[in-house]
């Protein structure tokens, strides 16, 4: 007797899910996927009638992935939103110019706008000059802090209201470990949110971010891209592999691999956790020298930047409370940070 779909029950199967193990046809898995979202999006209020809304592309599966189904979960279900891509360039030879084809690609595949902006317009350096600066220990720290602050500046540059993201189950889930491994407990309640930034003390970003691919995991995200055929760019970030959160996301495969449903049930433990009221972040000021968010005088971009212009790149790393001496930069017309 052949297996059937588990949910249309004539055609035959082409995935297990690994989310719940049921068994799909292609229409029905394309269904279920697109359905959830939808139902993440309205659940959680990410967006209102009018939005205009900025979508984080790297040409990865991800956002890809997010761009096509946003555009296609608009026009069905009629939000009203105004789709933008919006693309960061760090300066990684071999890595984002090529990933930055397949999203021109897919501004010409979708019909959407696409705005790009760069390291080296906003901060005056490539990813790859830091790395000849700092080596491969600590690059990531670098291109984390410098991509929040430039999607930022990006989204206000085409006056946008709601920054939405490609993260995905596993990645949420693989923040919550980093965040306990290292004790920084304080960030659970911001690491599981759907909705971050603007309106929340404790916020990183001066614009809402929302992650509508909060309860997805990974893999159906791939295996949605490719029943789809859709285009997107696969190779690793060069300077990746040492990064602590690629031991994490190991760490979070093998549990995969024996209990299937631990991504969603760290999010969920992530999410009732409750902690002490004197557990939190810093209160967010705005940095007196570049105007963004920061719960310190000088935001972390800034601190780096001295470091890097000044021959000290390891003065960005760690706290900028530490830092005694910090020369005034000039912001010129450009919104480049010169010091």
């Amino acid at each position: 007797m052949s297996i059937t779909c588990s949910r249309c029950q004539t055609q035959r199967p082409v995935l297990k899910r690994p989310k719940n193990g049921s068994a799909l046809c292609k229409s029905c898995f394309y269904y279920c996927f697109e359905t959830e979202v939808h139902e993440t999006i309205t659940c959680g209020q990410l967006f209102k009638r009018g939005d205009k809304v900025a979508i984080g592309a790297s040409g990865g599966k991800d956002s890809t992935v997010l761009a096509f189904v946003m555009k296609l979960l608009n026009e069905r279900y009629d939000y009203g939103l105004d789709l933008f891509l919006l693309s960061i360039d760090e300066g990684i030879t071999g890595y984002r110019d090529d990933s930055l084809e397949t999203v021109k690609r897919n501004q010409r595949q979708y019909g959407l706008p696409l705005k790009i902006l760069s390291y080296k317009e906003l901060y005056g350096w490539t990813m790859d000059a830091v790395v000849k600066q700092t080596g491969l220990r600590n690059n990531c720290t670098f291109c984390g802090v410098f991509r929040r602050q430039a999607l930022d500046r990006g989204a206000n540059a085409i006056e946008c209201d709601v920054i939405t993201t490609g993260h995905n189950a596993d990645d949420i889930a693989e923040t919550i470990l980093m965040n306990i491994l290292r004790g920084d407990i304080a960030r659970l309640k911001r690491a599981t949110n759907i909705v971050t930034g603007c309106g929340d003390s404790e916020a990183e970003s001066t614009i809402p971010r929302v992650k509508p691919f909060k309860y997805c995991y990974e893999k159906e995200i791939v295996m949605y891209a490719y029943f789809q055929k859709l285009d997107y760019f696969s190779t690793e970030c060069i300077y990746a592999p040492n990064s602590y959160r690629g031991f994490a996301r190991t760490f979070l495969k093998d549990l995969e691999s024996i209990r299937p449903s631990v991504i969603l049930d760290i999010i969920h433990s992530g999410e009732v956790m409750a902690l002490k009221d004197s557990v939190r972040l810093p209160p967010r000021g705005v940095c007196t020298r570049c105007g963004f968010i920061s719960s310190q005088s000088v935001c972390k971009a800034c601190v780096m930047l001295e470091g890097l212009n000044t021959g000290l790149p390891k003065l960005g790393i760690g706290k900028s409370s530490k830092v005694e001496v910090i020369r005034k930069p000039v912001v010129n017309k450009s919104n480049r940070l010169d010091f």
